[in-house]
């Protein structure tokens, strides 16, 4: 647990703390968010729902693990329309952590990665056509498992706003070491 915060803290995360995965609920209310096309990836991709996993399905594969690792990336914003620093943020936080993950699945392989956003592994996902390219490089998100990231992140003391003016994005690593 120790070398994953160390090593998020290394590569950039603004924010990092341990997570309790036996607090993790996975919640139909997010699943729902994502069934109204909120972000435009539900049934689009391997990594989002339905393809990921019913809900329970979802919730079965996050209780084999009881620790994990929470990190944040969060953006000062110039003004509410700084979509330039958002796309920005959204990026370096997307490379960041898929550079955790890959870490992450060296030092212990059976590891839970879940991402912000649907996964960018690949420009263009074979979704429902032909199987994932990656699958062991694919991220689903917090919100694909049904996860409320507010809560996950109040569950393990980190802020979810920060203020005025901030955006901040998370993500998480489930472990079997608490």
């Amino acid at each position: 647990m120790e070398k994953l915060l160390t090593l998020a803290l290394e590569l950039g995360f603004d924010h990092a703390a341990p997570l309790d995965a036996g607090k993790l609920r996975a919640l139909n209310e997010v699943r729902e968010m994502c069934a109204s096309g909120r972000c435009r990836r539900y049934g689009k991709s391997w990594s989002c729902p339905p393809a990921c996993g019913t809900i329970e399905e979802c919730e079965a594969r996050m209780s084999r693990y009881t620790g994990g690792v929470l990190v944040q990336t969060t953006a000062q914003l110039r003004d509410d329309f700084d979509m330039e620093t958002m796309n920005l943020a959204q990026e370096t936080h997307k490379k960041r952590f898929f550079d955790l993950a890959r870490q992450a699945r060296l030092l212990c392989p059976d590891v839970l990665p879940l991402t912000a956003g649907s996964c960018t592994v690949c420009r263009a996902c074979t979704y429902p056509d032909k199987p994932c390219r990656f699958p062991r490089k694919m991220l689903s998100s917090m919100e694909a498992y049904g996860l409320l990231v507010s809560e996950v992140c109040k569950d393990a003391g980190l802020a979810y706003y920060y203020g005025p003016g901030t955006l901040t994005y998370s993500a998480c690593i489930l472990t079997k070491e608490g």
